[in-house]
């Protein structure tokens, strides 16, 4: 199970053995069933999250309307981010989709580890930029990006997502409207396989 999260860290920086068990010896390992609640708005965020299995959606409400902003996935990370690492109130609900399980670290825990090693505390301000980078960037691209286009590059980089999230959390991740992303869908689905074998 750790090896998922040592894969996932060594992306950012190679840790030594002491180092990762320092690391590793502060992570809790939290199981959940499906549609569980893992924070809600008012709550305090205690834990920053790597998903080892499952998946984990992130939302809050616009009037009676959910607004949809991560959907978090095996190899990711999943947190009300300014709460954690303020410690105030997280404006967000954090739930699961599927039966999960996560590799979870508090605050308190993070500050531990970076006092005893400088190469943690620079891995933690590197996934933090990254983080960051990622987050502008989707935001960028909602901008930039009309419907169709924002479907197509989601599609892109997360095929297995369109079977595994109800169709209205896509939508709305997606910030269209569940119609529209059903009418997309329905164009992928019809459209020819590239380098399909003849039959004839």
């Amino acid at each position: 199970m750790l090896e998922s999260l040592r894969r996932y860290v060594t992306g950012y920086v190679a840790l030594s053995n002491e180092e990762f068990t320092l690391l590793a010896e502060k992570i809790v390992v939290r199981t959940f069933d499906r549609r569980q609640q893992l924070l809600e708005p008012g709550e305090a965020e205690h834990y920053m999250n790597f998903v080892v299995k499952g998946l984990v959606r992130m939302y809050f409400y616009r009037g009676k309307t959910e607004v949809i902003t991560n959907i978090a996935k095996e190899g990711e990370l999943v947190s009300s981010s300014a709460s954690f690492l303020s410690g105030t109130p997280s404006h967000y609900f954090i739930e699961t989709l599927e039966p999960t399980t996560l590799l979870s670290l508090t605050r308190e825990d993070l500050e531990d580890v970076y006092r005893q090693s400088v190469r943690i505390e620079r891995l933690g301000r590197l996934m933090i930029t990254q983080f960051v980078m990622q987050k502008e960037e989707w935001e960028h691209e909602c901008m930039r990006l009309d419907t169709r286009e924002r479907f197509t590059r989601f599609v892109e980089k997360n095929p297995e997502l369109i079977q595994r999230v109800p169709q209205k959390y896509l939508a709305s991740y997606l910030n269209m409207k569940p119609e529209t992303f059903s009418r997309l869908k329905h164009l992928v689905r019809k459209r020819p396989a590239v380098g399909k074998p003849s039959t004839k």
